[in-house]
Order: C-alpha cells, then sequence, then structure tokens
C-alpha cells in the first residue's frame, strides 16, 4: 500500500460518534447558555459574538432575546459562526470542569497515533469551530490527541 501524503478526517461519525455531539455536546451548551450569557456577555470576544446574532436577527434586542435565539439555533442544529463560537466557548468550560470528555473511538486514536508516528500530516475538518475541533481532540477520553494534528479547518 501507498504511503499516504495526507490524512484529512472529520469529528462526527468518523472520530467520534455522532450521538456524543447531538446527546452531550448541544444540550450541555443550550442549558449553559443562559448563565454563560450572563456572566460572560459583557467580556469582549462573547459580547462581540452576540453583537453578531444581534445583527443576524435585525434588531437591538436584550440578552434574553438573544439566549432564546441561540438555543433555538442549537435546537435547529444552525451553522452559524457566532453561534459555533459561543458553542466552543461554553464547551471549553465543560471540558475544563470535566463535565464531561470528547468520545473518541478507540480505533481512530490508535490509527491517528499511527499515523503521526509515521510523519504522516493530519488535517482535521469539521463544522464545529477551529478552537472547539482543539478542545475536543484535548480532552479526548483518549487523552490529549491534539498535538497529532498538524492544522485545522472549519
Amino acid at each position: 500500500m501507498t504511503r499516504p501524503q495526507a490524512i484529512l478526517t472529520d469529528i462526527e461519525g468518523t472520530t467520534s460518534s455522532i450521538s456524543f455531539v447531538k446527546d452531550v455536546l448541544f444540550p450541555y451548551a443550550r442549558r449553559a447558555v443562559p448563565a454563560y450569557v450572563r456572566e460572560h456577555g459583557n467580556h469582549p470576544q462573547v459580547r462581540h459574538w452576540l453583537n453578531q446574532v444581534a445583527d443576524e436577527i435585525g434588531e437591538d434586542v436584550p440578552d434574553e432575546v438573544l439566549i432564546t435565539t441561540l438555543q433555538t439555533w442549537i435546537d435547529e442544529d444552525r451553522k452559524h459562526t457566532a453561534l459555533k463560537a459561543l458553542q466552543g466557548l461554553i464547551w471549553g468550560d465543560g471540558y475544563k470542569t470535566a463535565d464531561f470528555t470528547a468520545h473518541m473511538y478507540a480505533d481512530a486514536a490508535i490509527q491517528l497515533k499511527a499515523w503521526h508516528a509515521a510523519g504522516i500530516p493530519l488535517y482535521v475538518y469539521s463544522s464545529g469551530s477551529v478552537p472547539a475541533q482543539k478542545l475536543f481532540f484535548a480532552h479526548s477520553d483518549a487523552g490529549d490527541l491534539s498535538g497529532l494534528v498538524t492544522d485545522w479547518f472549519d
């Protein structure tokens, strides 16, 4: 077999079960949005993304409306940049407090390590934001695999 020049992988359904994202990450973010916005809404990075949500719905609205909008978008699995960024920030808190670890198929972790050891560059392309991808690999149930990845794309 010819040695591949590079490996491009996704996360959901490839290195991890789709159910982890749908049954753990999305519900976690949905539950955490209200408290997260109330506690971090004045942080410049968070406010930037909240302002993008307000621009999208075309109104100058209170945070409570933004919270409801974000929860609706999570329910709809909307691929909006601001939502993805805010989910990544929320998930980052969840990973850091060990509320969960990212599911990684055992055979995927083994193969990713083997490709990395063989010097084959690994790339991740996923609908999740790049920061969320990095968190996922850094906090997997197979350990920190983020160092195996050459670059990330969303």
